[in-house]
C-alpha cells in the first residue's frame, strides 16, 4: 500500500500523468511485492527551465530529470529488492522522459507498521488481523 509523489521535469501531460502511474505501479507491484489496488501515485510537474542540478537548469544541460519519493511499510522489503527497484525506476523514467541527468533521485521512506495505513486501519493491525484469522 504505497503512496508514490513522483516529480517530472516536463510539461504537465494528462496522457504522460497516466504512463508514469502505470508503469510505476508495475514495477512497485513486481519487484517489491506491492498490491497494484493500493497502491497510490501522484504526478507532478517541472518546467526544465526551472529545474536546476549543480546550478545549471535542465533547459540548458539538454537532460531530463525526475524525483520519486516512495513510502512503505518497515522491513517489507530486502536491501536487494530495494536496490533492483530503485535501478528498474530510473530505466523506466529514462525510456518515458529521455535521458535522464544521473542526478535524478529517489527516496524510499520505510515508515513503522503502527504508523502506516489507508481505510482507517494501520497495517500493524491489517497484519494481526490476518494473523488471528489465518
Amino acid at each position: 500500500m504505497p503512496y508514490i509523489a513522483v516529480t517530472l521535469s516536463a510539461d504537465a501531460s494528462p496522457t504522460l500523468s497516466a504512463t508514469v502511474a502505470q508503469g510505476v505501479t508495475a514495477i512497485t507491484g513486481r519487484v517489491l511485492r506491492k498490491q497494484p489496488g493500493v497502491t497510490a501515485v501522484t504526478v507532478h510537474y517541472a518546467p526544465t527551465d526551472h529545474w536546476f542540478i549543480g546550478g545549471q537548469s535542465l533547459a540548458d544541460l539538454d537532460r531530463a530529470s525526475a524525483w520519486l519519493d516512495i513510502t512503505i511499510t518497515a522491513s517489507t522489503n530486502s536491501k536487494d529488492e530495494k536496490a533492483a527497484y530503485l535501478e528498474e525506476i530510473f530505466a523506466f523514467l529514462a525510456s518515458v522522459l529521455g535521458p535522464l541527468h544521473e542526478t535524478s533521485y529517489a527516496l524510499i521512506h520505510e515508515v513503522p507498521a503502527d504508523a502506516y495505513g489507508y481505510g482507517g486501519r494501520t497495517q500493524e493491525h491489517r497484519y494481526v488481523a490476518a494473523t488471528l484469522a489465518g
